[in-house]
Order: C-alpha cells, then sequence, then structure tokens
C-alpha cells in the first residue's frame, strides 16, 4: 500500500510542498503564543466550541463576548476556520496549539491547491515539467510576503484560508466549463470560501466571472454555462445557512461602522515603494498616511520572476506567434497581479468610488492576496516554459526556491511571541480584552452603545422587590434559566443579553413580552414578572429566514451526502 502511494504522480511534490509549508510555519510548533492584530481567534475557537457541546448547530449566538453579553457573531463571521480548528480539540490540543495549527494547515493546503492548479495547465509541457512548475508556483504562493502578514502580523486566519480556495475554483471551474467534470468540486470549493471570508469572495468574483468567460468563449462551449448555473444552486443550497442571514440580517447590525473612520478604505492605500522595494517588517497598525507600522510587500524574488517570466513570454511569442493554454492562463494571471496591486495604490481611487460596494473591503492591500495568486502562478510559468524549451537546469529551479524561502525567511515568524498558556488567555485581564474587543463589529442595532464594562450577572431586578436564583440554573451560549420570587406589585427584570431577533422569554412555560427600556443604552432585555415563585426561560430562537436556511442547506447537505448511496444502489 505504501508503496503504491510513494508511487503516485503527484507524491513527491506533495511531500516538498509539505516541507516547505512546514518551513514557512515553522514557529507555529513551538510553544507559547504570539501578539497579533486579531487577537479573538482563541475566543472565537472557544465559542465555537461551546456552541458544538450546546447542540447549538449552526453556531450563531456567542455569549462569552460583548463583555459577556453576548452578540451574533457567527450568524455573520464566516465560521469555517473555526469548524475546521475544531478537529484538533477533539484531538486534546490546547487552544493556543489548536489555532496555530489551524494557520499552519492554511499555509499547507494553499500551497497544494496552487500546486494542482498550475500543474493542470504545464502538463501540455510534459509531467515532468508540469511537477517542476507546479510545485514552484505552490511554494512562491506559499513564501509570498503577504501570506505573513495575515498569519503573523494580522493573524488574519480567514483571510488565509481563502488563500486554499482560490485555486480549487479556478481549477475545477475550467475542468467543468471544459470537460463538464467537477461540479459537484467546484461547488464545494465556492462553499469554502463563502464559509471562509465575506469579502475575499466579494473581489474574487469578477477574477471568476472573467476567468469563466475566457474559457467558455475559448472552448466554445457555450452549454457549460448550465453546469455553472447547476454548480451555483447547489453552492447556494449548500452555504445558504451562513449566506442568507448574513444577506438578509445585516441590517439588524451596525454594519455601517466597519466602512467609517479607522475602516475608511481611503485611509489605508500602500505607496509603491511599500508594495516593491521597502524591506521594513512588522507587526504595528495600518495607519492614515505612510506611517504604517506593517509592510504591504508583494516580494521582491516575486516581482523578478514576474519581469523575468514577461521577458521570456515575449521572446517566445515574437519568435512563435502562438499562445498555448498554459500562455494564456499565464497572461490572465500577469493582468490579474498587476491590476490587483495597483487596486491597491492610492491610483486606483476613482475606481473605489465609482463602486460602492469595494468600501466594505475596508483595506485596499487585501488584494495583494490576488496579487500572490497571479504572480505565484507567473514563477511556475517560467520554470515550465523553460523546460520545455531544454533551457531550464534544475540549478535555476533550486535557485529560485532558495532564493525565496530565504530572502522571506524573517517575515516568517512572529515578530513577538511568549510562553502563553490557555489558563493565561482565558483569565484576569487578558479574558477582560477578548471579550471587549471587536465588539462594534456585530452589535445589534437595538444598542444605542456599546457596553463598556463587564457583566456582573445574568439578571437583576430594575423595579420592584424580589429575588432572583441562579443556583443550579445552567446558561448555555443561547439559552439561560432562572428562579425569580417577586414581591407584591409585581417586578421589572432586566436580563443582561443584548436584544437579537429572537431572543424570546417564558415564564413558567408561557412567553411574556420583552422590551427595551427607554433609558436602556446597551439594548438590554427587559421583562415584567409578576408576583410569586416562577421560573424563567429565555432563549434565542431562529428567525424565519434563518429556519428558512437552515431547512435549505439541510436538505441540500441531506441529498449530496445520499446520492453516492442512492447512485450505487440503483447499480446494484
Amino acid at each position: 500500500m505504501l508503496k503504491k502511494i510513494v508511487k503516485t504522480k503527484n507524491f513527491w511534490p506533495v511531500v516538498v510542498i509539505t516541507i516547505l509549508a512546514l518551513l514557512a510555519s515553522r514557529r507555529l510548533f513551538v510553544p507559547g503564543y504570539f501578539i497579533m492584530h486579531d487577537d479573538l481567534q482563541m475566543m472565537r475557537t472557544l465559542e465555537m466550541e461551546k456552541c458544538f457541546k450546546d447542540f447549538q448547530i449552526p453556531c450563531r449566538w456567542v455569549p462569552d463576548m460583548g463583555y459577556g453579553f453576548g452578540f451574533p457573531l457567527f450568524n455573520f463571521y464566516p465560521p469555517l476556520p473555526y469548524l475546521f480548528a475544531m478537529v484538533f480539540r477533539l484531538l486534546a490540543f490546547p487552544f493556543t496549539a489548536t489555532v496555530k495549527l489551524t494557520f499552519a494547515s492554511a499555509f499547507l493546503l494553499s500551497g497544494v491547491a496552487m500546486y494542482f492548479f498550475a500543474r493542470k495547465f504545464f502538463l501540455p509541457a510534459g509531467r515532468q515539467a508540469a511537477n517542476i512548475g507546479g510545485v514552484v508556483a505552490g511554494i512562491f504562493y506559499i513564501w509570498a510576503p503577504y501570506h505573513a502578514v495575515d498569519i503573523y502580523v494580522r493573524g488574519a486566519m480567514n483571510e488565509a484560508w481563502a488563500f486554499v480556495f482560490f485555486p480549487l475554483i479556478l481549477l475545477f471551474s475550467y475542468q467543468l466549463i471544459t470537460s463538464h467534470k467537477n461540479l459537484i468540486l467546484l461547488s464545494l470549493s465556492w462553499v469554502g470560501l463563502l464559509l471562509a471570508h465575506n469579502l475575499m469572495v466579494l473581489i474574487f468574483t469578477p477574477v471568476f466571472a472573467l476567468w469563466c468567460l475566457l474559457w467558455i468563449v475559448k472552448s466554445k462551449k457555450i452549454l457549460s454555462i448550465k453546469y455553472l448555473v447547476l454548480s451555483g444552486i447547489l453552492t447556494f443550497g449548500l452555504a445558504a445557512f451562513f449566506t442568507l442571514p448574513v444577506l438578509v440580517e445585516s441590517k439588524l447590525v451596525y454594519v455601517n461602522l466597519l466602512t467609517q473612520g479607522y475602516y475608511d478604505f481611503a485611509g489605508h492605500f500602500a505607496t509603491l515603494r511599500q508594495l516593491f522595494i521597502s524591506r521594513f517588517w512588522g507587526d504595528g497598525p495600518s495607519t492614515f498616511g505612510i506611517g504604517d507600522g506593517m509592510a504591504f510587500p508583494i516580494g521582491h524574488i516575486h516581482w523578478i520572476a514576474v519581469a523575468v517570466s514577461g521577458l521570456v513570454f515575449v521572446y517566445f511569442w515574437w519568435k512563435r506567434k502562438k499562445l498555448e493554454v498554459a500562455d494564456f492562463v499565464f497572461v490572465f494571471f500577469m493582468a490579474v497581479g498587476l491590476f490587483s496591486a495597483f487596486m491597491a495604490h492610492g491610483r486606483s481611487t476613482p475606481i473605489w468610488l465609482a463602486i460602492p460596494v469595494l468600501k466594505y473591503v475596508q483595506f485596499p492591500w487585501r488584494f495583494l492576496t490576488l496579487a500572490s495568486l497571479g504572480f505565484s502562478f507567473a514563477a511556475g510559468w517560467l520554470i515550465c516554459k523553460l523546460e520545455k524549451f531544454k533551457k531550464q537546469p534544475l540549478w535555476l529551479v533550486i535557485i529560485m526556491v532558495i532564493a525565496v524561502v530565504v530572502w522571506n525567511w524573517e517575515f516568517f515568524a512572529p515578530v513577538r511571541e511568549g510562553p502563553v498558556t490557555d489558563t493565561e488567555k482565558f483569565a484576569g485581564e487578558a479574558w477582560r480584552i477578548q471579550q471587549a474587543a471587536g465588539i462594534y463589529d456585530y452589535l445589534p442595532n437595538t444598542a444605542k452603545i456599546a457596553p463598556d464594562s463587564k457583566r456582573t450577572v445574568l439578571a437583576e431586578i430594575i423595579e420592584g422587590k424580589g429575588i432572583i436564583y441562579f443556583e443550579n440554573h445552567p446558561e448555555r451560549t443561547n439559552w439561560l434559566t432562572f428562579d425569580a420570587d417577586i414581591k407584591e406589585g409585581g417586578a421589572v427584570v432586566r436580563i443582561n443579553v443584548l436584544a437579537f431577533p429572537d431572543w424570546k422569554v417564558l415564564i413558567d412555560g408561557n412567553q411574556v413580552p420583552t422590551y427595551i427600556d427607554e433609558v436602556e443604552e446597551w439594548g438590554r432585555l427587559y421583562v415584567d414578572i409578576p408576583e410569586g415563585k416562577h421560573f424563567v426561560y429565555a432563549r434565542l430562537y431562529n428567525t424565519p429566514i434563518r429556519n428558512i436556511a437552515n431547512g435549505i442547506s439541510l436538505v441540500t447537505w441531506l441529498g449530496f451526502l445520499s446520492f453516492p448511496l442512492v447512485k450505487k444502489f440503483r447499480r446494484q
């Protein structure tokens, strides 16, 4: 069995990519933790695990964030990396290691995905050339400096995972258009991107549309559009549980704050020096103007490879006046890479102003994800092209790989790290900071302002007299209970969770109205409880759109998973 695996055509290329991915993620395998911009990765992983334990599936409400008042994080924030992280939690890894292993997995899977994508187009040059070119493309993709920015500086887990799905979507859409294969794999790849990063979907979709148009026109297979539509329908069904609530219920939170103030795109363009020349590296913030504390490099080795590959392309075009399939793809990705670099620069401001939806991208330098994609493919194309024309000595491949690794080596490590444990991260001031962080990201608009202090009690009497008992009453991710012994005249009780559709309160099994007091600034739930002893149960129920979305996804996933069994049964 092992011998058969070793002899497979992709075994050794994947081994090489794995080794280079492990080198890029080497600092993720040491004990401790590191400082990152988005220091909520452990918190989100913890909240996802709590949802699983409570069977809140899909997870929508997280109880510990928002200073402990909770908010609908995973109703809007893509859950895929944290779902993947549950694999490591099931294997009993601590949260510190789980987060780092999830980052490392993104490194590895992105490189493997790029290898298979690039190899597909390099195959006409021969298997050896295709394998070598694919490996180089995969390594350049892993070692793109912006990849290091995403993981070691920003701690942008979701954006790092988007790197995985770009090549897969392009590969499977090409195969679907040209040979009507891999419809399901294309759908699953799109589901992966949708559940990984909303904003990457926004900037990648035009590239995908142009890519599909290119191959529909070139292959003259207009009917392949129907397969793309079918794939889109399947994608929608599989991801509906997340995408539908995002589209319909975004108006329920302060989503407009995500494009204002610090998040105004106009203040975050990169300069030409930052993109092409500077070797500066730091873990400070992106700031208005040129005093950024972080870097936005395309990478010296990357753009040198692009420049050389451009000259090689012109040379062979001048000699042969003929483009092969890989050459078409090279030109396409050169255009994607250069345009993406342009979109990260201030000269692209008219485009940003002309397309209002782009403001949700927040940081123009996010387009460096696509620049990394395009220029990494170009590096692989260069090797493949020279191999085909017998002008590529092995030493050139070795030099390119060593150069991209050595030149970018110092970027692929945390700027600051230390011996932090789960216990330390989930206690004291560190816990308070995580509870408060990102509080305005998905704050329900029932709140006038965000809470500014930690929740101290689950519920409290605001008017009237009585006692509230919490002993032996569990509080879960999306529901809570308590006993209330209310004196004569009744009482107004404030339940310290942020009001959001569809929180409902039941007293002794009967639903009662909830409201937000006119003097309430944080948007917490209020309920009138009559005199006597009562059992109070509050729960976040699904809204109609969430029920519809869950139903669509449930039916689609059941059909998707049962289809192979039904097909096999019919054959028998």
